[in-house]
């Protein structure tokens, strides 16, 4: 096995270790709320109601996630398979191995330069969307991934 493949299994091993605890997480939360919903004072039974939604949210957001890293790895697998991927391979990095701000801004600005030239296109979004990655802006990456995501789906 790559050593890329082996990484990508131990990532995956401790995405599901990290979803079985928040289950069990989340199934301690609920009975945590049964105990104070049971115990028949008013102030009890609603710190257990509470309580109750925690869970109902955690799972929301757990899935939402999963769902989301998902769409994201079809879209890399598939932008891959097309030969759209950025090659970062020769940018100058920082010691900590994140490219340089310059280099990441340059780069951005190819990109953004190529989905003016084809906005329709979901790849040339997914590549934006990696270029602000790249230069540190977290916010618009996930925004401008989320609009990749959906327009490649109504491409489907």
């Amino acid at each position: 096995m790559s050593t890329d493949g082996s990484r990508a299994l131990r990532i995956q091993v401790l995405i599901g270790l990290m979803c079985v605890a928040l289950v069990a997480y989340f199934v301690m939360l609920g009975r945590a709320g049964v105990i104070l919903v049971t115990s028949g004072r008013p102030a009890a039974i609603g710190l257990g109601a509470a309580i109750f939604l925690l869970p109902i949210v955690g799972l929301w957001a757990m899935i939402a996630t999963l769902r989301a890293g998902f769409a994201h790895q079809r879209l890399a697998r598939l932008a891959r398979e097309a030969g759209m991927e950025l090659d970062t391979s020769a940018l100058p990095r920082r010691p900590s191995g994140r490219i340089e701000r310059e280099a990441a801004d340059g780069l951005f600005d190819t990109v953004r330069a190529e989905v003016e030239e084809e906005p329709d296109d979901w790849r040339r979004w997914y590549r934006l969307a990696r270029a602000y990655d790249y230069a540190g802006d977290r916010g618009r990456a996930r925004e401008t991934m989320r609009k990749a995501v959906d327009m490649e789906r109504a491409g489907r």
